[in-house]
């Protein structure tokens, strides 16, 4: 096989239309990875909020939940 040398900017417009063409094909994939980034995103935060925040009692949470 042989060796190919790509120039920084020839790389960098390779890796810009690669990741477009799998954004575009892999759209559910992308946005099923999107939102499990943001519900971690958001469980951290409640964790943080949970840590300096006073005890709630049990029953509070399950009237809150469906």
């Amino acid at each position: 096989m042989p060796d190919v040398a790509f120039t920084h900017d020839a790389l960098k417009q390779a890796l810009k239309e690669a990741l477009q063409e799998t954004l575009t094909e892999q759209r559910d994939l992308f946005r099923d990875v999107f939102a499990e980034v943001l519900e971690d995103l958001a469980m951290v935060e409640a964790m943080e909020e949970g840590r300096t925040s006073g005890t709630v009692a049990r029953e509070r949470i399950s009237s809150q939940l469906p």
